[in-house]
């Protein structure tokens, strides 16, 4: 029954293969707002002392918003690099999985809150810094995943 469901998913995956990756590659690009703010919020703030981006409600609620975006990014993008390597193996898909599935360590381990309330003095609970840096360093691992999948919408 499983075998006959991963048959009828990878056909119907196949048949809308571009769709699929251009909105993979969508959700992706939508988390550049959520980049661009911790690197001019936190990790501006952490290095020089002070904020690059003093972000307003409105951006906040829309940076709250590019980050719900995420979870179904990090699925979609497995499914496309799986799906990359059902078709033959290339180190690159494996690289791309573990960049994409390891954010879900940053999601539910060191979230951006923590990550924040760290460099800016306001944590309840003080944690090394290098665990907030590694949460970053997490974070930007999505970056070759976008200009990976780019690169694949542009080619299709």
């Amino acid at each position: 029954m499983l075998k006959k469901f991963l048959e009828k998913f990878w056909s119907t995956y196949e048949k809308k293969y571009n769709t699929a990756l251009y909105v993979t590659t969508a959700l992706f690009l939508i988390q550049l707002a959520h980049l661009y703010w911790m690197t001019t919020d936190v990790v501006m703030f952490r290095l020089f002392g002070r904020m690059f981006w003093e972000v307003s409600d409105f951006w906040q609620m829309l940076i709250a918003l590019a980050d719900y975006t995420e979870i179904p990014a990090i699925i979609t993008a497995t499914i496309f690099y799986v799906h990359q390597l059902r078709r033959g193996f290339k180190w690159r898909s494996v690289l791309m999985i573990i960049f994409v599935n390891i954010q879900w360590l940053h999601l539910f381990w060191i979230t951006d809150e923590i990550v924040y309330a760290q460099f800016t003095g306001a944590a309840l609970v003080y944690l090394p810094v290098w665990l907030s840096w590694c949460a970053i360093a997490i974070d930007y691992l999505e970056i070759p995943v976008m200009f990976d999948t780019v690169r694949e919408s542009i080619k299709s």
